[in-house]
């Protein structure tokens, strides 16, 4: 293996060995990564783990003997670093299982379509997570150094008070988003529009569970509907969430234009009509991601006179998103993910 670039160790449970196969061949497509071990239930899969060294488990949550919500809270017992990748079916139920499972300590999901032999869109998706967990898993299994510096042009603070917090993200956006939300608390006094790449099953039940954290109240947000300040607007799956100025208010529209940076619903959209319809006067933090989502619509609000916000890249699952703002000197500040709510509230409480 090449110095810089450790291989992946991945391990691999799921009842079905059809799946497993499936999955091992997908994951073994790339060089970077390696599946170590297999596993057809969760308790072989704790047993596996006290005799291999493990970076990143794929864990399906239906099986026998013992299931993956069952099995999570041990496997995380016998190693805290441990990256729990959920591997859940594109049902209502299977959402539901997997997003309560981020809440108790899993790392990602990934949905199953229902036939997974030659998804190549599910192979680009595990590969990415997968990649990005074991490099977390590695940092933090490592004894503590300090990151290199990557002299990176931070702008100053803006002149005026935001209207809207706008909110980004999408590979490991659902765990960075729970904890952004909880470091929000109830203090937003301003709304907040927020897309994450997921399909339509998730998106409703990511609402429900960021409402349940306790802080901002979060729905899939509806066509016209007035935005409210302390309240999470969420695009929902495969509509472009887009923001309109109406009446000395915003409201948000929803819209079936065509998929942006092969997304929908993409941040940009929603970047580019909020940076108009406020007038510039938004936040916007781009959080965890693949790709370049995001850059124009950041660009967009920070030439109207907003600022930005970008997750760094020691703790994002993938450094795409926020990296490609950071890298074009849009933002006001990098931040690890724990340092962007309190700097958020900061920023919020311009009066200008």
């Amino acid at each position: 293996m090449i110095a810089d670039k450790p291989v992946a160790r991945v391990m691999v449970c799921d009842d079905s060995a059809v799946i497993r196969g499936a999955v091992t061949r997908m994951l073994e497509s790339d060089p970077a990564v390696r599946v170590v071990a297999r596993a057809g239930n969760g308790q072989a899969a704790i047993d596996e783990l006290r005799r291999t060294a493990v970076d990143v488990l794929v864990l399906d949550i239906e099986m026998p003997v013992m299931d993956g919500m069952t099995a999570l809270p041990l496997l995380l017992r016998a190693d805290p670093t441990l990256k729990v990748l959920m591997s859940s079916t594109l049902t209502t139920r299977g959402a539901d299982i997997a997003l309560r499972a981020l809440r108790l300590g899993a790392a990602d999901y990934v949905p199953k379509p229902s036939a997974v032999l030659g998804d190549d869109g599910f192979r680009r998706e595990l590969l990415e997570k997968v990649k990005g967990l074991a490099r977390l898993h590695r940092r933090a299994a490592a004894p503590a150094r300090e990151a290199p510096s990557l002299h990176l042009q931070l702008r100053p603070a803006p002149m005026f008070a935001a209207r809207l917090l706008a909110i980004g993200s999408s590979t490991g956006g659902p765990q960075a988003l729970f904890t952004l939300v909880e470091g929000l608390g109830k203090a937003v006094s301003v709304p907040v529009v927020m897309t994450q790449h997921m399909p339509p099953t998730f998106t409703k039940i990511l609402a429900e569970h960021i409402t349940r954290l306790g802080g901002l109240p979060c729905a899939e947000a509806t066509d016209g509907e007035a935005l409210q300040a302390s309240r999470i607007y969420l695009a929902p799956g495969d509509r472009h969430l887009l923001i309109e100025a109406r009446q000395g208010g915003l409201c948000a529209r929803l819209s079936d234009a065509p998929p942006e940076n092969f997304c929908r619903p993409s941040v940009d959209p929603m970047l580019r009509s909020a940076a108009a319809a406020c007038n510039g006067r938004v936040l916007t933090t781009i959080l965890t991601g693949m790709g370049q989502d995001g850059l124009i619509g950041t660009r967009a609000i920070v030439e109207a006179g907003g600022a930005a916000v970008a997750q760094d890249e020691a703790t994002s699952v993938v450094w795409g998103m926020p990296g490609a703002i950071a890298q074009a000197g849009l933002c006001h500040a990098v931040l690890p993910l724990p340092r962007i709510a309190p700097k958020l509230l900061e920023m919020l409480q311009r009066r200008l």
